[in-house]
Formats: C-alpha cells, structure tokens, sequence
C-alpha cells in the first residue's frame, strides 16, 4: 500500500489517526493540530471520560470545557446537549442554526402591509379553540398590541392552545392579511417575551436551533450566546488571512458571532455560511489529495484504441451507438491512452445502454493485450453480464470467465490458473474478482457495476503497490449533483441521458385504492393474454400479519388464489438457495411463467424484454430512486410498458414521490426530486466508515457552497498552493479528518 504520507507534503504526521467521525463534531478541525497541546485535546475528544482527565491533570485548553461549565448550561442540560452530541464549548459554538426568525421589522399595527414579512408585539387578552365543518380545528390567539388588536391562527395545532398563558408578551413574524377589519396572522412565527422592556433587546434576528426534549429554543439561544460571548475570541481560524481576504471571508470567530447573534439577515448568512463552506471544503480538499494521489503516484497501463479495433468492436453491436454513448466512448478511450489510471464515473438512465461502453472499454483492453475484468454486486447480475458478453463474443477468440463464490472446486482452480498466466482475458464476476486468490498476470480496465453497493476500499482492491488498472464505475441509477460532487468527487463523470431509437416509455400510474387495484388487476389479466409478462414486487418477504400486502410470500399466496388464479405465477426472494432463483428466472425468461411475484432483486440485472408490466405494492416504501429502477425492468423490448404504484398511504411525502414517478420518466430528474424530498441522508450511499463525513452541512441544501467547494479545492490542490506553509494547519485538519473516511492510501 501506497505510504500517502509520502505525497501531500510536508504536514505534520503526528495528528493522523484516523479517528471515528462519530465523536465530538467540531473539536477535531478547529483546535490547532500543528501544536502538541493541540493534538493531544484532539485525541482526546474521542473518549469524554479521558477529555475530561486531560482537562483536570493536563494544561486546558479553554474550548475544550465541559460544556456544563459554560453559563446557563449546568449538569442537567449537558446531559441533554449531549443526545445533540453537543459535550464541550466548542460543541456548541458549532451547533448551526438551521434558519431564523427575523424580528427586525417590528411595526405598530396602523403601519401593518399586507403580504409583506413583518413582525408586531403585544399581550395576550384572549386565547380560543373551535372545531370547523370539514374536521379540521382552528386556534386563535388575540394580541392587544398598544390599543389594536391582532390575531393569530392555526389550523389542525390544538396544542397552540395551551402552549401559551393570558396575558404572555408575543411578537407575531409573517405575512398578515387584513379580514372584517382587523389583521390576522396565518400560522406565524412566535417569540416570547419577557417584559414589555425586552422587545428593544430579543427582537431582531434570533437563530433557530436543532432541540432535544427538555430545551426550549430561548434557552438555547442563551447558551449559544454565552459560549459566544466566552469562548468564540479563542477560535483559531485554519485558512491563511491571505486567503481570507481574496475569497471575501469573515474571520472564523466573527463568523461565530454573526451566526449566532446576528444583527441583520446578512450577517447570519455570511456568518453561517463561512461554518459551512469550512466543512465542505475540508471534504472536498481530502478528495482533491486522493484524486492527486493516484494521478500522481499510481501507473496504468496505456491503451491505444487505434481506429482499426474501433471499427471491429462497433461491428460486434447490432445497432449504432446513441450520441451519449459515443461521447462516454471518446471520453473513455482518450483516458486510457494516458499512463495515469483512468478513474471515472459512466452514469446513464434505467436502459440507456451504459452496458456497451463497458463492452467497448473492456474490448479495447484485450484488443492492447491486457486483461480486463468486470464487478458486480450480486450473482444476478454479473449472469446477466455474463451472458451478454457470452453472446457478443460467441465467435470470438477472446478467453473469458466467470468467477462467481460458489463455483466448484475444480472449476475455480482452472479459472484462476488461467487468469494467473493471462491466459483468460476477460472476466466477469462479483466480489469474488477482488480475492487474494485472485492474482492477475496483466490487468489494465476494471470495471465496477453499480458503484453505490461498493465502497471505495473494493475500488482500490486492484492495484497492486503502485500500478493499478485504469477503472470505470458505473450506474444506472442517476445521482444528483449533490452526492456526485461528495460521494464521487475524486472521479470524472460521463453522462448518458438519451434512451436509444425505439425504446418506448412506460405508462405510470398511481392505484390509490380497491377499486381502482380490481381494474389494475384486470387488466394484467388481460395483458398476460395477449403473451405479455408481469412483475409484482413487494418491500419484503414476510408478513406482520397474514394479509400483510407488503410481504411477498402473503401476496404471492392472495395473487394465487384469487385476482391472478389460473395463471402461471412464480415467487422470487433473496432467502431462496441460489439454483432455486436461477430456476424461477430461467423459466420466467423462457415464458414459462406468465407473472413472477418478487423483492427487490430484481431491482438491477434482470432483462426479460417481454416483460411489460410492473406492480409495485406499498410503493410509498420505497424512494424515487429505487421505483425508477423497478421500473427500468420493463419496456426494454418493442412493446408498451405499464408501471402500477399501489398505495394507500396519505403521507405528503409519499404522496409527491408517486405524483413524480407519474410525471416524469426522466432519471436524473427523478434522482435531484428524491434528495429533495428525502435529504442527504447516508451522502455515500452504502456506508464506508459507519459515520456521516460531513458535520454540519447538507450537500443537498448546501448544493452551491457545495461546488465552491469544490473548485476552491481543486484549485488549491492543483496548483500546488495546498502545500505552502500558510496552509498547513489546514491540511493537517484535512488529514485528520478523511484519512481514515476516503480510505486515503497510508501505511500502516
């Protein structure tokens, strides 16, 4: 392995310990690392018994404080800071607001615009519930503001009532109307205030925080306050003053402060996003050293597609190649002329056909004299791959295998003498490729299916010390430019968008209740009877109950005795022993089974192209993503596609996922509208460290600060600025917080 400290410059090793990123958020990249007395509190941090003991025997450093000792906060509250994994001063001095509540246009009733955002104060002489016809409640809430009279209102929130007591000083915040001669207020944003002196003081722009049970957001912003006020002077700021100025940032203590006790709108968004932008880019900068690491210390073998190999590679294809495949291609084959190993990322729509650029690519490999090999997630579908390249290059030359777990003992010892000696040049597989048993004679293109069920240590499980094949990951689930730019930000990225000539699009619809199920089920019947096939798939394989519809074994058994009974249904699941599945799939291709009733597994690798008709059950289960997978099953042949959404579900959100999937049919639309929806969530998809890299910000809400981001590190990186002295408290920081995360290669 590949010592990294050896590549990114003169940093001081002594604070690269990987540490979980599941400890203390804030300590690791803000106290100075460069020091001893630094590194030896950032170390501390991940054990709070130890922080404390180095607190008590050792020389304190003050940001380090036990968060109980910072005014207002006290033994009790620290234990409840803690479920926000908030434990020292410096803990809280990063805990971000996630928006505010901006007071600061406080105006006398009689100067009240309607539609405008504006706030008003006054007491409460009435409070008042009532139940209206359609069900729904309303509360009211009377404000005496100065001799005229203001109402809030809010709909289906009973608790209003009794969260606020007669004669409470409020300000009102939003957009008041004016109905029957008097201003209401729909649903505002409420303050409390203390005393009719405190309105000059509280109003204003006041944060709002992430609480837990038993902390209210006053207190939480006088805590804030109080960290603020002892402890944000003591801050030190990673990027060179320099830098600072050029890029137009606030010092990171007065970041702080404007963050959290802001005095206008602006000062909050510059304050806030400065304590964003240092998360991102600190992500970013460890993927620009990986990404420099392999451009400048790893060697690949180089692959000269001369316009002869092009020509007999293109002869092999039935069809002409789309525009965005032709474009992936020349992409593709311009990296792997060059001796740096390609590291890219072929992204393509459900049946955009991403599948051929890999042909190609991989063709190109044997064509050079090299050997090449493709991974897959799952048995299903390195078959299906397998399969594919069986019949391209049925009169071919090319030795090839397939290398799969179970295979028997003497088959695989034949397989791996040959791939040893170079004798095999193509070969297809899952994880099984990257064993040590597995020892390559001269690999030089590897290529990974489905990138999102890997991590980056299985990308790198095929350089071997410092030569490593040139590698292209591949996906047909389009991801938005949020998880491109952190999950996948060290790779090249090509697009295929456009479907190929033919290719229908498949009739979505949302099946909302039992009526409309009887129709749907009808029609299937009637689809099967025109020679068509159909899928049902179903969010697990058992039952909470027995007529539980989200379990496949209990629909499998319903669709068999009642709405599809006479026809031929199969059941499929990943519990069943792998010559089981292979048999139930092997009789659905050959249309010996009419609808085949299934989990998730055939959600990637499965092409049965008179397979027309997708049922998904209990869809609101799944997100967008997953669906427009599903549906990528179907209409891969010449016939009309129907995809059935069954749902009962009333959620908002569930209800704007299927209302998308109905909508639209394109991909990396789908893929944007589904991190909207759903957030960041896991932002590396199958989890490589057990812990989330960012600490405070949001790729998905953060998308801008996020691409400044990430041209502020590649510039840095690449120009060499990076390893100039003024930044190496920074790259410390960096090293200390990704080394371990983005499997940065190191020794030891």
């Amino acid at each position: 392995m590949i010592d990294f400290r050896q590549h990114v410059g003169d940093a001081d090793h002594r604070t690269r310990s990987g540490l979980n990123l599941s400890t203390s958020r804030s300590s690791r990249s803000i106290l100075n690392p460069l020091s001893d007395q630094g590194s030896g509190y950032v170390s501390a941090m991940s054990d709070p018994v130890r922080t404390d003991r180095v607190l008590q025997n050792g020389p304190a450093n003050p940001l380090t404080t036990p968060v109980q000792y910072v005014p207002g906060v006290g033994p009790q509250r620290a234990l409840l800071l803690g479920n926000l994994e908030i434990r020292t001063a410096l803990d809280l001095l990063f805990h971000v607001p996630n928006s505010i509540n901006d007071f600061t246009d406080v105006r006398p009733v009689p100067k009240l615009q309607a539609d405008l955002e504006q706030s008003v104060h006054g007491r409460i002489v009435d409070r008042d519930s009532r139940s209206l016809s359609n069900g729904r409640s309303l509360v009211g809430i009377l404000l005496n503001c100065n001799g005229h009279f203001v109402r809030g209102l809010w709909f289906n929130q009973p608790w209003m009532l009794k969260k606020y007591r007669d004669n409470d000083h409020l300000v009102f915040s939003g957009k008041p109307a004016r109905k029957a001669g008097r201003w209401e207020f729909n649903n505002p944003q409420v303050h409390v205030l203390a005393d009719d002196d405190d309105i000059e003081n509280a109003a204003g722009v006041l944060p709002r925080y992430a609480l837990t049970d038993g902390i209210k957001m006053d207190q939480m912003r006088r805590m804030t306050r109080a960290a603020v006020e002892q402890f944000a002077d003591l801050v030190p700021d990673p990027l060179p003053e320099a830098y600072r100025e050029q890029h137009r940032l606030p010092h990171l203590k007065t970041a702080l402060r404007w963050m959290h006790t802001p005095t206008t709108t602006e000062q909050f968004s510059q304050g806030r996003n400065r304590v964003l932008l240092d998360d991102l880019l600190e992500f970013q900068l460890g993927m620009a050293l990986r990404r420099r690491v392999w451009n400048h210390t790893l060697r690949a073998p180089a692959i000269d597609v001369s316009a002869k190999v092009d020509a007999r590679i293109r002869r092999l294809f039935e069809f002409r190649l789309t525009g965005g495949q032709d474009t992936a291609v020349q992409e593709i084959v311009a990296d792997l002329k060059r001796s740096q190993p390609m590291h890219r990322l072929l992204q393509a729509d459900v049946g955009a056909g991403k599948t051929a650029v890999a042909v190609y690519a991989m063709l190109a490999a044997v064509a050079s004299g090299f050997q090449t090999v493709l991974m897959a997630p799952t048995e299903v579908l390195a078959t299906q791959h397998w399969e594919t390249f069986d019949e391209l290059l049925a009169e071919s030359r090319v030795k090839r295998g397939f290398l799969i777990g179970g295979l028997p003992a003497a088959q695989k010892r034949e397989l791996l003498e040959g791939i040893a000696t170079g004798a095999t040049q193509l070969i297809i597989g899952t994880q099984a490729v990257i064993q040590d048993a597995v020892k390559f004679k001269n690999l030089a293109l590897a290529v990974i299916d489905e990138q999102h069920r890997f991590g980056v240590r299985q990308r790198a499980g095929f350089a071997d010390g410092e030569t490593s094949p040139h590698v292209l990951v591949m996906t047909a689930t389009p991801i938005p430019r949020s998880l491109c730019l952190t999950r996948f930000g060290d790779l090249d990225v090509s697009q295929i968008r456009e479907l190929p000539p033919g290719r229908q699009k498949v009739v979505t619809a949302r099946v909302l209740g039992a009526v409309e199920q009887v129709k749907a089920w009808d029609f299937i019947r009637q689809q099967v009877g025109k020679g068509r096939q159909a899928y049902v798939v179903c969010p697990r394989i058992e039952g909470q109950s027995e007529d539980d519809e989200a379990a496949v074994e209990t629909v499998y058994r319903q669709l068999c005795q009642g709405e599809l009974s006479g026809l031929k249904v199969e059941l499929l699941h990943g519990r069943m022993d792998r010559e089981q599945r292979h048999g139930v799939m092997d009789r659905f291709r050959a249309q010996e089974t009419d609808v085949l009733v299934s989990t998730t597994v055939i959600e990637v690798g499965v092409n049965v192209p008179n397979a027309t008709i997708m049922v998904i059950q209990q869809a609101e289960r799944f997100g967008l993503a997953q669906l427009h997978q599903l549906r990528g099953r179907i209409c891969r042949g010449s016939y009309q596609g129907y995809c059935f959404l069954f749902s009962s579900a009333e959620v908002p959100d569930a209800a704007e996922r299927l209302l998308a999937m109905e909508r639209s049919s394109d991909g990396f639309e789908l893929a944007e509208k589904d991190a909207e929806l759903r957030g960041p969530g896991d932002v590396l998809g199958v989890r490589q460290s057990g812990a989330l890299p960012l600490r405070v910000a949001n790729p998905v809400r953060d998308i801008q600060l996020l691409t400044i981001a990430r041209r502020m590190a590649l510039n840095l990186v690449d120009n060499g600025e990076f390893d100039q002295p003024e930044f190496r408290a920074l790259k410390a920081i960096v090293l200390e917080r990704f080394a371990h995360v983005l499997d940065l290669p190191q020794t030891g």
